[in-house]
């Protein structure tokens, strides 16, 4: 396979010390030192560049702030381009993706058909205020509603899904007029004020202050269950019991929405049992209280349909979406409302908007995308070879090496959780470690990426969650690589 590199992997970047000098000085400094030859793959072999590495590296550690991190102590790979499945450094060192960037590039990284379509909408319109109809915001919820179940068919465009998530409270408090909302402990769903207080896991802990409105419980997660269940039945009987004695106890009435990912993602992707979220809905319609599914991580083909949901029958009266609509090529998230919901708001003015709502650029590319997804047959490929190689090699691996307890997943959606003892499933790492107690998953992640693949890692789990369209070929080449990283992670177990 020969690929040609874009114009993102050409720079035109000079020495450290110009990346530094501001203005007309810097641009005549760069222009002087311009752009050595652009990267070029060769049988999927990239050539090496150092020296633009360095530079890009350099002006990154000068300049950006980076998420989540202790700035100082984070040392970001500096990244020359990327093609299909992979991605690769200026040192010619390339990475079969099994993060999907963060779980996004549900159709791989440049994908030209889509490429094209941004090309295409630039030169036609860039921009425009989201209060006209413009033709590839419209298609793109054209086609976005045709996916959605049940009558999911009015959709509210943000710029990713933090945003979405913050939008669908909103409504749900509004239409209900009441203010506390359910999340479960096992959860993200984004980093703005609501939507990281909604969320479950520790990244919630500095910005929680108990007064946004929020209510946790725990979700069904038989493998550490908090219901001493032994059968998949009992835990979801269990954690529906749970659920209504929360629902209870908080006061039916004081209660807007339930929020949950249909299948958790960063989590740990834990699918639920059969019958979980019908049980769900009915407490939810029983009660008055709208069912929200966050589905930023789980749709778009990634679990092997278009949205999870329609694994398990279940219609939300709101659903968020971000990320696989588009790969991620330009930001674009967004709400699907239904139709009790919207009437809510079609005479009375919905308090709510984002001047980049429903972007041309990125409505072309979420076009473009779903086109292709369809075309190509991407939704079922994920779903197809989900079942016939990741799984069963998963499954494989998890035999051969102590530190697996245990499989999950779907579609193009896995996770593996890394323990000391299988017997007593003691985790890997301990909960939220760092430092010193995070070593062996810091040396199992080193491991991986010496092997050609680069993970998903979060506390004690690796995910493997490729694009979905990767191929069978290119599977096996990423199992291969993690059989090896695993035999470093049995080195810690007990």
């Amino acid at each position: 396979m020969t690929v040609a590199c874009h114009d993102d992997s050409r720079l035109s970047i000079g020495c450290v010390d110009n990346l530094s000098r501001k203005g007309p000085e810097r641009r005549q400094a760069a222009d002087v030192a311009a752009a050595p030859a652009p990267l070029t793959l060769g049988g999927m072999t990239p050539q090496p560049n150092p020296e633009v590495g360095t530079a890009v590296k350099a002006a990154d550690r000068a300049h950006v702030f980076h998420s989540w991190s202790a700035q100082e102590l984070i040392d970001p790979l500096a990244v020359a381009g990327a093609q299909g499945s992979y991605f690769w450094d200026y040192d010619g060192r390339r990475y079969l993706d099994f993060a999907s960037g963060l779980v996004y590039t549900n159709i791989g990284y440049q994908h030209p058909a889509v490429v094209a379509a941004i090309q295409e909408q630039a030169a036609r319109m860039t921009t425009f205020a989201p209060a006209f109809a413009v033709e590839a915001r419209s298609e793109a919820a054209r086609l976005i509603a045709e996916r959605t179940p049940g009558d999911l068919d009015r959709i509210f465009f943000t710029n990713g899904g933090a945003d979405a998530v913050e939008h669908a409270l909103r409504m749900a408090r509004l239409h209900t007029g009441r203010p506390k909302v359910l999340s479960a402990y096992r959860s993200y769903h984004g980093g703005t004020q609501q939507a990281v207080n909604v969320t479950g896991d520790p990244r919630r802990w500095a910005s929680d202050t108990g007064t946004a409105g929020v209510v946790h419980f725990w979700a069904p997660f038989l493998y550490r269950s908090r219901f001493y269940a032994e059968t998949e039945e009992q835990e979801c009987a269990r954690a529906l019991e749970h659920l209504e004695t929360t629902i209870a106890f908080e006061g039916p009435s004081t209660i807007a929405a339930i929020i949950l990912e249909t299948i958790p993602g960063t989590a740990g992707i834990m699918p639920p049992p059969a019958g979980y979220l019908a049980g769900v809905r009915e407490l939810c319609d029983r009660h008055g209280i709208l069912l929200v599914l966050d589905e930023v991580m789980a749709g778009f083909g990634r679990t092997g349909t278009w949205f999870a949901a329609g694994l398990y029958d279940v219609v939300p009266d709101l659903l968020t979406f971000a990320k696989g609509v588009n790969s991620g090529y330009v930001p674009l998230g967004g709400v699907a409302i239904s139709g009790a919901v919207a009437e809510t708001f079609a005479r009375r003015p919905y308090p709510g908007g984002l001047t980049y709502s429903g972007h041309p650029l990125a409505c072309a590319a979420a076009v473009a995308t779903i086109n292709v997804m369809e075309e190509e047959g991407i939704v079922g490929n994920a779903a197809a070879l989900g079942a016939s190689v990741v799984g069963p090699g998963l499954r494989a691996l998890a035999e051969r090496h102590p530190c697996v307890g245990e499989v999950r997943g779907v579609g193009m959606f896995w996770a593996l959780e890394l323990v000391r003892d299988r017997e007593t499933r003691e985790p890997l790492v301990p909960y939220n470690a760092t430092g010193e107690a995070n070593a062996p998953m810091a040396a199992f992640a080193a491991a991986a990426k010496e092997a050609g693949i680069w993970p998903f890692v979060n506390m004690n789990r690796t995910h493997v969650v490729p694009p979905c369209n990767v191929s069978e070929a290119e599977l096996k080449e990423g199992l291969a690589a993690l059989d090896a990283a695993l035999t470093v992670a049995d080195g810690h177990v007990a």
